[in-house]
Formats: structure tokens, C-alpha cells, sequence
């Protein structure tokens, strides 16, 4: 049976890093059977970038595709996982370049970023590995459809927009906040299903990747 490797990361206040300036999560039971109550009845309130999650066009586009107008057949399929540890800045065309197999259609980008899920790191980090506009660009032309990282942001923290928009306005979808800290390199096959929050410009997605 083929190995299956959730790369979701877990949802628990105190426990999921937050973008600064994005709603709290709030996570609690609402209803309780200790109170009384016939069943547990829990509450969640939360940005819809939460965990892993994904990007609409909507994201930075003000006219641009909402989520639940994403084709599945984009979010479902083979992906490769490339291998950028080593890397201590960002993700360029150069680097790109180096590591993008020629058929590639999606691509995960596994970084050192990886550690701080492996160590249960819950604190929001300001100097991740992301992706350098010219480096979208480069995904862009190759014909790329969807790209995913390693943290809460695919793009740098300070400057987060170019590569947004580059990928976005042509249409790539984005996967964020990607636990892959036990996956290895290679070719899998993609599962992810974003929740189908309609006008939304981003909702939280549960994601596996089988071993091919």
C-alpha cells in the first residue's frame, strides 16, 4: 500500500503560528456534555489563512478568481517535491533553474523552513526561505500550475506582493503553511481540498501527498 504523508500542519491556539495581523484563532467547545449539554459543540473563529491553506487570484487581485471557483483538476495530481535545504536565502530563477524537471505542473518547495515544524516551532518567523519574483516568473513560463512552500507565506516577508501577483494573475494556485519536514524528495500525487468558502480569497485545506 502506498505511503501517505499528511503535510497538513495541526490547527490549536497557541500551537499554529499566525500571520501578524491576521485574525486569532479561536478554537473552543461552545456546548459541553459535562455541562449538561446531549453533545460537544465546539466554536471556531480564525482568519481563512489559516495553516495549510490556500491562495486565490481574489488574494491579490482585486478582480481575480474567489476559491471555490478553483478547478480540482489543478489541485489534484502528480507534484514534486524539490529539495532546498541547503538554501539559506530565497528561491530564485537561478536556483529554480538547477532543480525544475522539465515536465513539472506542481511543485512543492521543501526548505529549511521545515525545521521549525519538525521542532514544533509555533513562533512567527520573519526570515523564511520564500520565492523571488523572478523565480514565479520562471514557473510562470514553464507552465507550472500550482506551487506550495513550507510557510506561511510563498513570497518574502518583506515584500510580499511581487510574487503574488506574478503567480496569481497567471492563474497559479497557491498552497501555504505545507508540513513537509518527513517528506522526501520525488514525485507524488497531490490531494488537496480547500474548504468551499464562496467570494473567498483563501481557506485552510487539508493536504496529503501519496507516494507514486
Amino acid at each position: 500500500m502506498s505511503k501517505i504523508y499528511d503535510v497538513s500542519v495541526p490547527i490549536a491556539p497557541g500551537k499554529t503560528p499566525i500571520w501578524p495581523g491576521d485574525p486569532e484563532l479561536v478554537l473552543e467547545r461552545f456546548l459541553k456534555i459535562e455541562d449538561g449539554e446531549p453533545a460537544n459543540v465546539s466554536r471556531l473563529a480564525a482568519g481563512v489563512h489559516l495553516g495549510t491553506h490556500i491562495d486565490a487570484p481574489y488574494h491579490f487581485i482585486a478582480d481575480g478568481a474567489t476559491v471555490e471557483t478553483l478547478p480540482l483538476e489543478i489541485l489534484t495530481g502528480p507534484v514534486d517535491v524539490l529539495d532546498f535545504t541547503a538554501l539559506e536565502g530565497h528561491i530564485t530563477a537561478a536556483a529554480l533553474e538547477a532543480a525544475l524537471p522539465a515536465d513539472a505542473t506542481r511543485v512543492l518547495f521543501k526548505t529549511r523552513n521545515s525545521r521549525w515544524w519538525a521542532q514544533g516551532d509555533a513562533t512567527f518567523h520573519t526570515d523564511y526561505t520564500a520565492l523571488t519574483p523572478d523565480g514565479a516568473a520562471l514557473l510562470v513560463a514553464r507552465g507550472v500550475q500550482l506551487v506550495g512552500n513550507d510557510y506561511l507565506s510563498i513570497a518574502p516577508y518583506d515584500d510580499p506582493v511581487p510574487t503574488h501577483q506574478v503567480l496569481l494573475r497567471a492563474g497559479v494556485v497557491i498552497i501555504e503553511t505545507l508540513d513537509l519536514s518527513a517528506v522526501p524528495a520525488g514525485r507524488y500525487q497531490l490531494y488537496c481540498l480547500p474548504l468551499k468558502l464562496v467570494g473567498s480569497e483563501g481557506a485552510p485545506a487539508r493536504t496529503i501527498l501519496v507516494e507514486e
